[in-house]
């Protein structure tokens, strides 16, 4: 079997073994650029016969190692599978191939007057969202990756190809026999390729308003963001800065915010419903002692809004110019949260960190944005120590060491402590029964032992 598409240039092998995560470098042995899913297999079976470990491979914008080749093998770049392959609008549906993206699918969707609304920031492929779990923003009103994929087609390590709700179904619920398809969201490619997802769609709202409002404490913010959502407020985002963000935010977007924690909410509806929405959403965030709103109405101010908040990483960066971000990624349940984000801020500041802090606080999901000199073994372990105990500090509240990053690499022992030893057993059974040779991305999520 020849694939044309195979490459085992330096650049292009480095290129395909990092991603935005803090991890070094390490690329595979080869690159293949399979065009659809029978080269996928094919490949696969290859690898399979000649024991060698196969890395996916979408956008390399994860941010836990995920696509490192930390055994070395066949990274499998799925960029040249990027058709949108079947729209059904009346249905609220599409399928797509790994190489589409989340901005890709919604240009393509413009004029349905539907789109695709889970957005992690990056333009990240669709289905390597799938594999981590992706969410984002939106994920208060419209949940994560794993509440909108209806059916995957994945490749396993032995070449052959499952279709985890059954070939071509779609229906909007299903209990039919043991949920697969979201065995496979989240999985991070160690337990097969997702070369197809079939992802729900949403009507695009015929309104939608931003608003920012500032606060005297993150206890007032958190409690208005607690409030709001039991109030039944349908509210589409929700995001937390302290005031180290918004005071980078401010300075990288060119933006002249009050520097004290602040909400950044957005609302989707008709325009009855925002007024609705928006008058208690007001009265809420002022018994709090929040200030008046600042609205962002027209398409361009909501959008330079977003863009200042999905752009908080490189504000962070500009923080501390010739350092490196990494960021955190715990999540607790709404009640937990205020007493978490003041803890994490009094360690920040007795450790001499520097880590503003962003979060999708509807969902108890939050990032301390690190800003770290790779340069320097000593800080470097400070923020090694910081990192534990913030998710330790979160799993003692009954939450998780990740929300929508992912294990990768990093959290593989805190996902021990977390899932607890009969819990990990039985992940490692799945995966020694779809993988017995650990072939599939081996090293991540999964410490384990050789065979």
């Amino acid at each position: 079997f020849i694939c044309e598409g195979v490459s085992l240039g330096e650049a292009v092998r480095e290129q395909h073994g990092k991603d935005e995560s803090v991890h070094r470098c390490r690329p595979p042995d080869v690159v293949v650029f399979p065009r659809c899913v029978e080269e996928v297999s094919a490949l696969a079976k290859v690898c399979h016969k000649h024991r060698l470990p196969i890395i996916p491979f979408g956008t390399g914008t994860g941010l836990e190692g995920g696509v490192g080749a930390v055994k070395g093998g066949v990274c499998f770049s799925l960029r040249n599978m990027e058709q949108v392959l079947d729209l059904h609008p009346e249905d609220f549906d599409v399928t797509v191939e790994p190489g589409v993206t989340r901005k890709a699918l919604n240009a393509y969707l413009r004029d349905t007057g539907l789109w695709f609304p889970v957005d992690p920031g990056a333009d990240a492929s669709l289905c390597g969202m799938a594999a981590t779990s992706a969410s984002g923003t939106n994920a208060v009103r419209y949940g994560t990756m794993r509440e909108n994929v209806m059916n995957l087609e994945v490749v396993l390590a032995d070449g052959s190809i499952v279709h985890t709700a059954g070939k071509g179904r779609r229906p909007r619920k299903t209990s039919a026999g043991y949920n697969l398809t979201n065995l496979f969201v989240g999985s991070e490619g160690t337990l097969g390729i997702i070369t197809k997802t079939t992802l729900r769609l949403y009507g695009i709202p015929e309104a939608m308003v931003s608003a920012v409002c500032s606060f005297p404490s993150v206890q007032a913010a958190v409690d208005s963001t607690v409030q709001t959502l039991q109030a039944g407020v349908p509210i589409a985002r929700i995001e937390f800065l302290d005031d180290v963000m918004i005071d980078a935010c401010n300075r990288f977007s060119s933006l002249s915010y009050p520097v004290t924690p602040t909400l950044f909410l957005e609302f989707h509806g008709s325009e009855q419903s925002l007024q609705e929405q928006v008058k208690t959403a007001e009265d809420i965030t002022q018994s709090n002692g929040g200030s008046d709103f600042q609205w962002a109405r027209d398409t361009e101010t909501r959008n330079r809004l977003w863009k200042a908040r999905h752009d908080a990483w490189y504000a962070a960066l500009a923080l501390r110019p010739g350092c490196k971000a990494y960021s955190t990624d715990v999540c607790v349940p709404l009640s937990r949260l205020p007493q978490i984000i003041v803890e994490t801020k009094e360690d920040l500041i007795e450790n001499r960190l520097t880590g503003p802090i962003a979060g999708h606080v509807g969902d108890g999901n939050f990032h301390c944005l690190m800003v770290v000199d790779p340069n320097n073994p000593e800080e470097m372990h400070r923020v090694h120590l910081f990192t534990e105990r913030l998710a330790r500090r979160a799993l003692a509240m009954d939450g998780t060491c990740t929300g929508e990053h992912g294990v990768g690499l990093g959290k593989r022992a805190l996902l021990c402590e977390e899932m607890g030893p009969v819990g990990i057993q039985v992940m490692r059974s799945l995966k020694d029964t779809l993988d017995p040779n650990n072939l599939m991305n081996p090293g991540k999520i999964l410490q384990r032992e050789e065979p």
